[in-house]
């Protein structure tokens, strides 16, 4: 037995695994060799690449128990800066002496089992050397569990704590193991990284794909060696690699590679002899950060004595920007900002002292200050704004930037706190506004890591909201609830709270706006407490006692939730019985454009939002444009993974016809991350107010004193709460909000009377002018930076990887501006002397911007830099040098500037990559190759071409047929050179345009050079070269130009200026000459009538060949000179054809006619020879409509039965003609069942006649616009360009001609425009231009007529011939067309049409629908029952051209017909009434009692209109009227209205005018009387005795009421009585607006009383007393009921033994609503004997 338990032992001994961690054993040392390197690059072969490589020898000697000593011996520190592999790495000595001084003393390390402890280090040892220390270490860090040789944990290491799997490989039998090792460095517990800059970037933990643009990962593999006691690390090897993909694409990723290498040279038998000296604890193996964040990536800079390199920095920044130097100048900005950083607070007090008195230095030191976010720079900032160092608006521009740049800390927040009780901040407004939202922003980014935000920071904000609250201040309500928002912190939900009545009572009394902030304020705090946000704004959302545009940004904010499923049902179902539209419609459209979005961090809400809207009524997707909406425009790509969604709230209020609230956002989405980038809302109410007539004193009428003591009969009535004129909007710039402003009527009297002294706004015009008088003259410079981003990560070798993005704007201006006006301004100045004044103005101004992009991928320490850095540059510089004079009176203006001198780059854009490598030793001596190798690259020269062969040749984008005005001597050129060699390609081509008589040239240069050939991805698209400008060049000429003229003639001496420029280089010519017909010379000086003759000759010639050809011409686009713009009609072919040309228009009109009298479609011999022409066959559709049975000639007979429209709605509506309006040919009605070249319809001809020939207008109008430009010689005529305008206006029709040639010279080129009102349904234009006009055309023609009985309107545009540029832009449209129509959901189809023809057709199905067809050459795209925005006030088969007003044009009728279809109007006739919001309901009145059918009910109470039934006749009713001191009666006696002002009989037939302040008519009209008081907010009262209409004014929205509504559009709320409460029928909603009278006094005898029900009643399970809500229609004491109705009322009910009575004070219209009863109501009575006293 002993003997099998001995064996069993050593059997368990040999089976397990021998001790794999390294030893080092005491009294040993062990000597190791050490390289390390770190490449930056593209993966591509051949691409230059930057990189630093380390090596030296190692010396580790165990000490103690776990201590062990690390000795650095002989480091070499190398830099490669080439092309790999070719170019060997370059020894960097003085480097190597830096690195090596650190190297010097021995570090020592805990070390146990494999695992690395505590790092100690000589006390000054920079953490560079240390960080060094820890990647070396890192090689010998292993974990080995000693039961498993496969096995995964999280290890500790110099990137962190991360991922780590391990292999293990034993070879017992050589004493040998292998270990492998690799980390996954994106799945990390605890990673060691360090970002700046991006606090607004939201990172998606939820998101169901983890994309990241950045991916690294680490091999180790250790060579391990079993000795006596425990194992030896004989090598350790390591690679490094991360992948960093910009764009996120799989093959467009830069990559960094870093390796180490550790190899068993030799082990001595004596330990290390260091030196006994201090070390310090450096902490464990994690990377440190620390001297990496203040070295900024740009050019190193060696600092000894910072405030000298700062005066020296920034006296050369201001040289370089005086010189122009942009470039330079942001380069040493940034300098200055990295400066700052590092000096003390003394030490910028100093150099404050040194420049603040010098402007060009004060500017650039502000905006560096503030970039730079130190400490100390945000100190002295505060320092300066405490001593009033700063004005007004530079404190303004400077504190925003620096709360956005500060880094926060505990002693930044101290500061910024000291700002918010700063005196000098709290009495500027503006400066206050923008240090509480900076402040919240610094509290925001502060606590952004912190799962618990320290109170006393979010304690300043509290207190101002309690302060705010208690005082009842709103401005201060809303900046706290803003700056509180802005730090986002859960902390503050409970005072959030108090701000919402829904959760807080006191809140009620609080202005709507301020609700609306406290919920706005949730947002950020979603990010982190969604789930507690989640249930506040859903609890805000379903309270429908708030205000909707409260409720609608409880939507939003709980959208941004993103909430589950549940909740997302549970709102669509609230919608279901939602009382307020304006919230259903918000609401829908918010589901509905998450549904359809693509965004991958949304994809649950969106599917969440696709199930919940399929729950909802489709009906809410109709409502009008009153309701408010969510406007959704975004895109994502998931091959880059990045996208964007811009979003439009637009929240409608009950009280306006346009959105009161508008919030648009745009939103960016890049891999995993999400950025609010801007957000804009607008917000206004009671605007209408500040356009009114305000001086009517509505207040002391007898009108306002009445509905005073009629709103105390009606039981709970309340006006509405007054508001003030207000608008108020902010801006959030990445999530933050940075500004608001709330501009009052208050706010716009202070702003005057602070800058003039005054409210009256005329002093203001006058001192602006006198300011401007003086002149404007100083140079002004902005520089910003505008982003610095940082992404800082360990290597495995100890160096830091930095990816960064930083840039710089600059924008400049130097103006000189000279302005002398006469007569000089009267001390009473009116703005309308202005008109009469003449004004000399001189002015040179040069703006200039500038912005720099820096994106840098590579090593950045205090002592070296290796990477990639990728530069873009835009600027844009522009000179304007003029003169001016500008004659008022005369109606004429002259500018003057010189020509071209000197070379201008206007706008150019740049990028470039390098490879970099800079040192701290040699800064002078910075490495920088190109990506790309150097190769040889052809010049291209900057001088025009010759016309090549292939810019000849047709089709090509050069144009021969150009202006020799412009073009004299004019040249153009183009050269494009594609040069290949090994690894890059060259591209280059340059666009000139030589204008000789302007002296000028402008061309466009464009270079580059990529790496695109070698992989097609974004990031070596950027890779490389790239130029991009525009330049201004002056041309040499043999007569130089003194100056460039532009004069522009209005009004009657138009004409004269025209002759006076052709007159000028005629000397001979005899001055009498000049006024003898006037007209014939316009015409010869313009040369029009050469237009004219050739258009003439082009006709005759056409009819000649009609007159000899048989076939018709099908296609007019073939002729290569087009002279007519005509539509191949086959009525005007055919008449041609048969060679009738003089009869042809007679015989048309009579074949017509004879149509029109038989009653049946008869198209005659030439139309139907026309047809068989064009068409071979005719569809089996056409044959549906049209007869078999033929006439005598052979035509076909379409019959016009009752079967007709039935067959049209079953045929596609692109098969439909269109029918112009005036064009009356039954026969067009058939089908367009085979469209082919002659498909257009005889509306073309119009456009052929009218066009291609037009009459000269000349010839009867003088022109009303002048305009030359010309460029004035020393020793010649001048030459250029001159234009002039003629216009002929009449009722019916008018036309307007452009006419544009040279002023010299024997040039034929010109350009003819052309349009005109044909009549009231056709509109026509045209474009021509070249050799008189003949050889480019474009014409439009827009007509209304039907298409398929339905009233439609055509837009045509046809082109015979144009430029190749306007094809090849065409083209490229019509490629995009099928596309851009499949995604808009329009349906498509392959007809051949016009090969030079575009008709758009539109029709009208009903006031909100209508149907589009768009004709293309070869594609039809269409749709139907597309939604309008807005109602038109049509129907169908009723077409446009028979609405009234025939002398009206039908376009701008249009728009007043949609107007006047907007306004609200509520009528009356007989039972039914239909309200403004367009309910329609019966009520009968009961006989004798007025109703209130509607009122002012704001707070101004203006009119009052009643209404009764007269008892003699229940068809007539008879209304009052009351207006100001104004009361109208109209009322029925006798057969003739009869009219009452006042008690006094009035006649009907003469006008009645008021001479209050508001005006008032009544009028007769019709049958009737019309009553017109527009200042009250009537529009017009028509009353004939049966009818009843009312039309109240736009501004009226939502302050009415009475039995004709709100007019707010919320017509599920359309039954509301006067207390508020919903009745549940027309008839309690009809006899809740009647007037109460004194029943002895009175003809009514009906009084509203509560009721009692009296049956018993159980309730509860116990016998109870119920008693109505509402009063109920009751005869009064003394009559009895003689007709009743029942009606539907809500009851409240008590136990049976309660104390409660209908006699007892308690309001019974307070208490809850528990039952609902039908009961009678009485509605007409029989009185005996009334109480009346005698």
């Amino acid at each position: 037995m002993k003997g099998l338990i001995l064996a069993l032992a050593f059997a368990l001994v040999g089976g397990q695994k021998q001790d794999l961690e390294p030893v080092f054993h005491s009294g040993k040392t062990y000597l190791y060799g050490y390289e390390s390197f770190i490449l930056h690059g593209l993966p591509s072969r051949g691409l230059a690449m930057a990189g630093v490589k380390l090596t030296c020898k190692l010396e580790i000697s165990h000490v103690s128990r776990s201590d062990h000593l690390l000795q650095i011996q002989s480091p070499k520190l190398e830099e490669y800066n080439g092309f790999w592999p070719s170019d060997p790495f370059t020894p960097s000595s003085k480097l190597t002496e830096t690195i090596a001084a650190c190297f010097s003393q021995a570090f020592k390390f805990e070390y146990t089992e494999g695992r690395v402890g505590s790092i100690f280090a000589p006390k000054d040892c920079p953490i560079l050397c240390t960080n060094l220390v820890r990647g070396i270490l890192n090689m010998i860090q292993i974990t080995i569990k000693k039961s498993q040789n496969v096995y995964e944990l999280q290890e500790a290491g110099i990137e962190g704590i991360c991922q780590t799997r391990y292999i293990i490989q034993d070879d017992s039998k050589n004493n040998r193991a292998t270990i492998s090792k690799s980390k996954d460095l994106t799945d990390c517990q605890e990673k060691a990284v360090k970002n700046t800059g991006m606090a607004y970037i939201r990172p998606c933990p939820t998101c169901p794909l983890k994309v990241r643009n950045i991916k690294g990962t680490v091999i180790f593999t250790y060579k391990m060696k079993y000795d006596d006691g425990g194992a030896l690390m004989m090598s350790a090897t390591s690679e490094q690699v991360y992948q960093i993909s910009p764009f996120n694409e799989p093959n467009g990723a830069a990559v960094v590679e870093a390796r180490q290498e550790l190899s068993l040279v030799d082990i001595k038998r004596t330990p290390i002899s260091a030196r006994k000296i201090q070390l310090q604890n450096q902490g464990s193996l994690p990377y440190h950060f620390s001297g990496e964040l203040l070295q900024m990536p740009i050019p190193l800079i060696r600092i000894k004595n910072p405030d000298l390199q700062l005066t020296e920095t920034l006296w050369q920044l201001v040289q370089s920007n005086e010189e122009g130097a942009t470039k330079e100048a942001s380069a040493k900005f940034l300098q200055i900002v990295q400066l700052f950083r590092i000096v003390t607070l003394d030490q910028i007090e100093s150099l404050w002292v040194q420049f603040a008195n010098d402007l060009p230095y004060r500017h650039w030191f502000l905006s560096a200050i503030c970039a730079a976010g130190a400490t100390d720079t945000f100190k002295f900032l505060k320092q300066k704004i405490h001593d009033e160092k700063l004005n007004i608006w530079e404190a303004a521009a400077t504190l925003p930037l620096a709360f956005h740049f500060v880094t926060p800390n505990k002693q930044t927040l101290e500061v910024a706190s000291a700002f918010l009780t700063c005196p000098q901040i709290q009495k500027v407004p503006m400066h206050r506004i923008i240090v509480y939202l900076g402040y919240g922003s610094m509290v925001n980014k502060y606590c952004a890591q912190m799962s618990l935000c320290p109170n006393e920071l979010l304690q300043p904000l509290h207190d101002l909201a309690t302060e705010a609250t208690s005082k009842g201040d709103e401005k201060d309500m809303a900046l706290a609830l803003k700056a509180i928002g802005n730090a986002g912190e859960p902390a503050s939900i409970k005072r959030i709270l108090k701000f919402l009545p829904t959760f807080s009572p006191a809140a009620a009394s609080l202005p709507n706006r301020i609700h609306a902030d406290a919920v706005l304020a949730l947002r950020k705090i979603a990010r982190k407490d969604p789930a507690k946000v989640r249930e506040i704004s859903l609890q805000v959302f379903m309270d429908n006692t708030l205000a909707p545009n409260v409720r609608m940004v409880a939507c939003v904010v709980l959208f941004e939730t993103k909430p589950a499923l549940p909740t997302v049902t549970a709102m669509a179902s609230s919608l279901l019985t939602e009382p307020s539209l304006q919230v259903a419609s918000f609401t829908y459209s918010h589901i509905k454009a998450l549904a359809v979005g693509r965004i991958p961090q949304l994809y649950n809400l969106s599917s969440a939002c696709n199930i919940a809207i399929k729950l909802l009524s489709p009906r809410l997707d109709r409502l009008s444009y009153r309701y408010s909406k969510v406007i959704h425009v975004g895109g994502y790509s998931s091959e880059y993974q990045a996208g964007a969604i811009w979003r439009i709230y637009l929240m409608n209020s009950p009280s306006t016809m346009y959105p009161s609230n508008i919030i648009t956002k745009v939103r960016g989405y890049y891999a995993n991350t999400a950025t609010d980038i801007i957000e804009v809302a607008l917000r206004s109410q009671s605007l209408t107010k500040l356009i009114r007539k305000q001086n009517i004193p509505f207040a002391e009428y007898d009108t306002y004193k009445t509905l005073k003591e009629l709103g105390k009969t009606l039981l709970g009535w309340k006006e509405l709460p007054p508001e003030d004129p207000l608008v108020s909007a902010y801006i959030k710039v990445l999530g933050q909000e940075i500004a608001f402003v709330d501009i009052d009527k208050d706010a716009i009297q202070q702003t005057m009377t602070s800058l003039t002294g005054s409210s009256n706004w005329q002093p203001v015009v006058k001192k602006v002018v006198e300011e401007v008088q003086r002149g404007i003259s100083g140079r002004w410079t902005l520089p910003a930076m505008v982003t610095e981003l940082r992404h800082i990560v360990p290597t495995v070798v100890g160096m830091p990887l930095e990816l960064s993005l930083c840039s710089v704007a600059l924008t400049q201006a130097a103006a000189n501006v000279d302005i002398q006006m006469s007569p000089p301004l009267s001390d009473n100045f009116r703005p309308s002397q202005l008109l009469e004044t003449n004004m000399d103005i001189h002015a040179d101004i040069k703006p200039k911007a500038y912005f720099h992009m820096i994106a840098t991928m590579g090593i950045n320490t205090q002592y070296f830099q290796s990477g990639l850095e990728y530069h873009a540059e835009f600027s844009a510089n522009t000179t304007t040098k003029f003169d001016a004079s500008i004659n008022m009176k005369e109606k004429n203006l002259k500018i003057e500037t010189p020509p071209c001198h000197q070379e201008v780059e206007l706008t150019a854009v740049r990028s470039e990559v390098y490879a970099i490598s800079r040192n701290m030793e040699e800064v002078d001596s910075e490495k920088k190759s190109q990506l790309l190798p150097k190769g040889e690259v052809p010049s291209t020269s900057d001088q025009p071409l010759q016309p090549s062969e292939r810019s000849s040749k047709p089709g090509s984008w050069k144009q021969t047929n150009i202006p020799s005005v412009i073009s004299k001597g004019y040249q153009q050129g183009s050269e494009e050179v594609h040069h290949h060699s090994v690894g890059e390609r060259f591209y280059a081509r340059n666009f000139c345009r030589k204008f000789e008589s302007l002296g000028c040239s402008a061309c466009l240069s464009l270079k580059s050079q990529n790496s695109a050939f070698l992989r097609n991805t974004y990031l070596h698209k950027l890779v490389g070269e790239f130029e991009a400008k525009i330049v201004l060049k002056p041309v040499h000429t043999d007569v130089d130009i003194d100056k460039i003229q532009l004069e522009i003639q209005a009004g009657s001496k138009a004409a004269s200026k025209i002759i006076g420029v052709a007159s000028s280089g005629s000397k001979e010519q005899d001055e009498t000459s000049l006024f003898e017909d006037i007209q014939d010379k316009l015409k010869k000086i313009l040369g029009i009538e050469n237009v004219f003759t050739v258009a003439n000759k082009t006709r005759h010639r056409k009819r000649r060949v009609h007159r000899t050809q048989e076939t018709p011409v099908t296609d007019l686009w073939a002729e290569t000179r087009a002279t007519a713009l005509s539509s191949s009609s086959s009525s005007s072919t055919a008449a041609s054809a048969d060679g009738k040309e003089p009869g042809h228009e007679h015989k048309k009109d009579e074949i017509r006619q004879s149509g029109k009298k038989r009653g049946s479609s008869s198209s005659g011999r030439s139309s139907s020879s026309s047809r068989s022409s064009s068409s071979s066959s005719v569809s089996s559709a056409s044959s549906k409509i049209c007869s078999s049975s033929e006439d005598h000639s052979g035509d076909r007979h379409c019959s016009r039965n009752s079967e007709y429209s039935n067959q049209q709605a079953n045929l596609p509506v692109y098969q439909f003609w269109f029918k112009p309006a005036d064009e009356q040919d039954p026969g067009r009605k058939v089908l367009n069942g085979s469209i082919s070249s002659s498909s257009s319809s005889a509306s073309g001809e119009g456009i052929s006649r009218a066009m291609s020939h037009p009459k000269f207008l000349g010839d009867s109008k003088t022109p009303i616009l002048a305009a030359v430009l010309r460029a004035i010689h020393r020793n010649k005529q001048p030459t250029g360009l001159q234009l002039v305008l003629y216009a002929d206006t009449q009722p019916t029709r008018s036309r307007i001609q452009v006419f544009v040639s040279s002023i010299t010279g024997p040039s034929r080129w010109k350009l003819c425009a052309d349009a005109s009102v044909t009549n009231s349904h056709k509109v026509s234009g045209s474009l021509k231009w070249g050799e008189d006009c003949q050889d480019y055309q474009i014409a439009i023609q827009i007509a209304t007529g039907q298409l398929a009985a339905y009233p439609a309107m055509q837009m045509k545009l046809e082109w015979p011939k144009v430029p190749s540029v306007v094809r090849t832009t065409s083209r490229w449209f019509y490629g995009f067309l099928p596309g851009a129509a499949y995604v808009l959901g329009y349906s498509q189809r392959q007809q051949r049409g016009p090969s030079h023809q575009a008709t758009l057709v539109m029709a009208l199905t009903s006031p909100r629908t209508c149907n589009v067809v768009l004709k293309l050459a070869e594609l039809t795209i269409y749709d139907t029952a597309i939604r309008l925005p807005v109602p038109f006030p049509s129907s169908p088969g009723t077409p446009i051209s028979t609405l009234p007003s025939s002398d009206w044009n039908v376009f701008s009728q249009a728009t007043l017909s949609i107007i006047e279809n907007l306004k609200a109007r509520c009528s009356v006739f007989e039972n039914t009434i239909t309200t403004f919001n367009g309910v329609e309901f019966n009520y009968s009145m009961p006989v004798n009692c007025y109703h209130i059918l509607v009122q002012d009910c704001s707070p101004e109470l203006k009119f009052l209109v009643m209404m009764k039934r007269l008892e003699e006749s229940a068809d007539f009713t008879a209304i009052n009227v009351r207006l100001a001191s104004h009361e109208v009666e109209m009322y029925v006696s006798n057969g003739p209205i009869q009219l009452k002002i006042n008690g006094v009989q009035a006649r009907t037939d003469v006008p009645y005018t008021s001479n209050s302040d508001a005006s008032m008519l009544i009028t007769s009209e019709k049958e009737g009387l019309s009553l017109k008081a527009p200042d009250y907010g009537i529009d017009e009262l028509y009353y004939d005795g049966h009818r009843l209409e009312i039309q109240v004014a736009f501004w009226m929205a939502g302050k009415t009421c009475g039995i004709c509504g709100k007019y707010d559009a919320e017509k599920n709320r359309e039954y509301q009585m006067p207390s508020g409460y919903l009745a549940k029928d027309a008839v309690s909603f009809g006899q809740s607006w009647i007037i109460s009278e004194d029943p002895c006094a009175g003809a009514c005898k009906l009084q509203r009383k509560f009721v009692k029900i009296q049956k018993p009643v159980v309730f509860e399970k116990a016998a109870a007393k119920c008693f109505s809500v509402e009063p109920v229609l009751r005869c009064v004491e003394g009559c009895s009921a003689s007709r009743t109705v029942p009606i539907s009322v809500g009851f409240h009910c008590v136990p049976a033994d309660s104390s409660l009575n209908l006699e007892g004070q308690m309001r019974l219209d307070q208490k809850s609503e528990d039952v609902v009863s039908t009961v009678s109501a009485h509605t007409a009575c029989s009185c005996q004997q009334q109480p009346c006293p005698a």
